[in-house]
């Protein structure tokens, strides 16, 4: 996948997020791509579902194993608004995926890089190419939006 690719799909899981954002859970959104088609969309759908599993990665990938009716995804690459969590990228380390594009780094959760470098552990027994950092300040933007008015909200006296 190149750079273009990269920009092009990384737009469709920032509506996504958008989504997740319009709801009220936090704005992640992630895509997942096959032989250049979206296999799998979602966005974060904790706080509606009441299920602290389901991360947009999680619901991207569920739809992607429907598409293939397989749990493995392999040369498929995940796109995601966020640096997947340690769960997240879990899940793609069993579902097979080949690469991992994300936008912002999470310094809190980051399963990728920022916290456990995951993907790329020597001991599992399959590794995934990282590229971070794409749209990455656009999306923490969105992300620093939300969080205020989350904040804002909870300031305010009803």
């Amino acid at each position: 996948m190149n750079e273009a690719d990269r920009y092009k799909f990384m737009d469709l899981a920032i509506r996504e997020a958008e989504l997740a954002f319009e709801k009220d859970e936090v704005p992640v959104g992630a895509v997942v791509v096959f032989d250049g088609r979206i296999i799998g969309r979602g966005h974060n759908l904790t706080e509606s579902m009441h299920d602290a599993t389901a991360h947009a990665e999680i619901v991207a990938l569920s739809a992607a194993y429907s598409h293939f009716k397989d749990w493995r995804l392999e040369n498929c690459t995940l796109i995601s608004t966020l640096e997947p969590c340690a769960m997240c990228a879990g899940a793609a380390i069993l579902s097979r995926i080949k690469t991992i594009v994300y936008g912002a780094r999470d310094p809190k959760f980051g399963g990728c890089e920022s916290i456990f470098t995951i993907p790329q552990e020597d001991r599992l027994n399959h590794r995934i190419e990282l590229i971070g950092g794409v749209r990455e300040e656009e999306i923490a933007a969105m992300m620093k939006a939300f969080f205020q008015q989350a904040r804002d909200r909870k300031g305010k006296v009803n």
